[in-house]
């Protein structure tokens, strides 16, 4: 395990606070508490990522001290023999502070002892707000006992402040390790989701049932084969109908001949995700229908990732897709041009909302749904006038991020069709989602999902060869 990239960040850390709060700040960040799953076993532990994003540590029990000067405390479980046949090897505070870089490293269990001595004399307490249930009470309770001493001389913080305000800025731009973490991690996702196509059109062929449950369990098999630790989210493995279902789950549909599949699904690698989505015919073979609207959706997305570049707003994908869709709708007859009017009136009135009701992008880093302001931080609060590239008209909005190089961000048109008075039987129960992974360059996007193929004639002759 290499310090370099934490140590950096915990200096950056402590520069900012030092920054914006004065010389006597301090930091304290946790890591995720263990999940009770049943009476008597947990959730698999996953580590909170800010503290990963800190330390690059993932045992659980543990936190982060960070003083405004740079110096750096970690609490974690003491070595323990007996523990360790149950549980497995722990580093323990001797080994810690060679390994992980930090200064210091006591055992959690002085954690109550030792906080409030380090809160003395410090001006402003940073830690995550609204992240960690009970951990503003545990800290109120650790300034009591500072404050107990103010006789004595001691000075308790007068001030707390969020430190996800910090960390989510750092976070939003990926350096040249996490990227090449994900750039792997989308890899491995990218061969899982071959196999499973793979697997869906020989299973078919040899008229075997096939379930969604089968094609989830390929999944999970090659993220493990390659060294994912966990999926990155639940697995969206969506046969037929269940396509239009946005957050559906893979469940035990049968997946039928003719009908599309739609697995959305990326693996967790070092604690960074990936987050992929193809559609694919479950026999191979796209029927005209279901071709047509695929050919509408990756010719949405192509716009998208032209608009994805530095300098863009990150609406500004998105507004490119719902430009390309709504045109489509109207061309196939899904929205009818006497009811909905022109490609202006169908936007201004998100008509294409009944077929499109998502957003294009989010953020993607440690967290499939990263996090990270989508507003300009200059901008929070204004409201933005520009005009509408379509009708010239000056309209009002909230203002959106600015992209710069180092972000990374999915791109995920989508078209999703129920059965309905005045939709054209022939498009009836088909959902289509493609979606891909992009990190903003210096002179555009760099598409780090594209080891799986999204040309559906490229998607026919990869299936054909299953």
């Amino acid at each position: 395990m290499t310090s370099t990239p934490y140590a950096n960040r915990r200096a950056r850390l402590a520069a900012e606070m030092t920054r914006l709060g004065g010389s006597g700040a301090i930091a304290i960040i946790p890591t995720a508490p263990e999940q009770q799953r049943n009476r008597d076993s947990d959730f698999l532990f996953r580590h909170d990522s800010y503290f990963y994003y800190l330390t690059g540590f993932s045992e659980p029990k543990a936190w982060l001290v960070l003083t405004g000067d740079g110096r750096s405390t970690l609490f974690c479980q003491p070595k323990d023999l007996e523990r360790e046949i149950w549980d497995g090897i722990r580093m323990g505070p001797e080994a810690a502070p060679a390994t992980l870089g930090v200064d210091e490293a006591y055992s959690v269990d002085e954690l109550g002892q030792r906080l409030p001595k380090l809160l003395e004399n410090k001006t402003t307490v940073w830690y995550p707000f609204a992240t960690h249930a009970g951990l503003e009470t545990r800290i109120d309770g650790w300034l009591q006992q500072v404050r107990a001493r103010v006789r004595y001389g001691a000075l308790a913080p007068e001030v707390q402040r969020d430190a996800c305000t910090i960390l989510d800025e750092m976070r939003l731009f990926k350096d040249a390790h996490e990227q090449a973490v994900m750039r792997r991690a989308s890899s491995i996702s990218a061969g899982a989701h071959i196999r499973a196509m793979q697997r869906s059109a020989a299973m078919l062929r040899a008229g075997q049932d096939v379930r969604e449950y089968h094609l989830d369990a390929e999944l999970l098999h090659e993220f493990r084969q390659h060294g994912s630790q966990y999926p990155a989210y639940g697995s969206i493995v969506a046969a037929g109908a269940n396509a239009c279902v946005l957050h559906y789950r893979a469940d035990a549909a049968p997946i039928r001949d003719g009908e599309l599949v739609l697995i959305d699904a990326g693996c967790e690698l070092d604690g960074y995700a990936s987050d992929i989505t193809r559609t694919f015919p479950a026999n191979g073979k796209f029927t005209g229908p279901q071709r047509a609207l695929y050919d509408l959706v990756l010719a949405s997305q192509d716009a998208a990732v032209a608009a994805t570049r530095p300098g863009a707003r990150f609406n500004d994908p998105h507004e490119a897709t719902v430009k390309v869709l709504t045109q489509g709708m109207l061309d196939l007859g899904l929205l009818d041009k006497n009811r909905h009017g022109t490609l202006d009136d169908a936007i201004a009135n998100r008509s294409y909302f009944a077929y499109y009701m998502h957003r294009t992008s989010h953020w993607l880093g440690m967290d499939v749904h990263d996090c990270g302001s989508y507003v300009e931080p200059t901008e929070i609060g204004q409201v933005r006038e520009r005009t509408d590239p379509l009708s010239g008209e000056l309209i009002k909005d909230r203002p959106s991020r600015i992209l710069r190089p180092g972000m990374v961000l999915t791109i995920e048109p989508g078209i999703y069709v129920r059965p309905g008075e005045g939709v054209p039987e022939p498009f009836w129960n088909i959902g289509i989602r493609i979606e891909d992974d992009a990190i903003v360059t210096d002179s555009g996007c760099e598409l780090i999902t594209r080891g799986v193929p999204v040309d559906p004639d490229a998607i026919e002759a990869l299936m054909k060869d299953a």
